[in-house]
């Protein structure tokens, strides 16, 4: 469940600068600090799924970097969320930090629950867009649905979409192609 738990308006230094000691993950959503549960083990396992998929694929054409969760994407001074994936193509390189990711990735994954639903496909779909991200998959664990979107004209156009079964195809990555299927069994 994401939560936010102030309404104090917080910046990019004030989320760096925080000293939580307890079970939970921050983000920082339009100058909102967002408190998440930790995902559960279904979500871990299609994280995990995926991330190797990606891996390979991304390793073997030698196109840059893939990441998973928790890593903050520094997006502006009020926006720092955390993608459960990130691909950075090597033509982006220079954004990876020791902080973290500084700036635009070309690729985030965000794996839906009940309770994120809103938050990925609301606040933080409109985020990715407004900073022009190319490309952002929503993986849903209740429909088994996987959709990837391509930023196009301003907008995010649905490009490839399956549920329960049938292949999903990026237009970043040319030629990744996986089935839905093997995703969630």
């Amino acid at each position: 469940m994401a939560i936010t738990i102030e309404t104090k308006r917080y910046t990019y230094q004030d989320y760096r600068n925080l000293d939580v000691d307890d079970n939970f993950l921050y983000e920082l959503i339009d100058e909102e600090l967002v408190q998440k549960n930790a995902p559960s083990p279904q979500h871990q396992r299609i994280s995990r799924k995926l991330l190797i998929l990606l891996n390979t694929f991304i390793d073997t054409k030698q196109l840059g970097e893939i990441f998973y969760a928790p890593i903050d994407v520094f997006l502006d001074e009020y926006n720092a969320p955390q993608p459960d994936l990130v691909f950075v193509s090597n033509a982006q390189k220079s954004i990876i930090t020791q902080d973290g990711i500084m700036g635009a990735p070309d690729l985030v994954v965000e794996i839906i629950s009940s309770s994120s639903l809103r938050q990925d496909r609301g606040k933080k779909m409109k985020l990715y867009k407004n900073y022009q991200i190319p490309e952002y998959w929503l993986i849903d664990l209740i429909s088994q649905a996987v959709e990837v979107y391509f930023y196009e004209n301003n907008e995010y156009e649905l490009v490839s979409s399956a549920v329960e079964k049938g292949l999903i195809q990026s237009k970043v990555l040319t030629d990744f192609q996986f089935d839905v299927a093997g995703l969630f069994s």
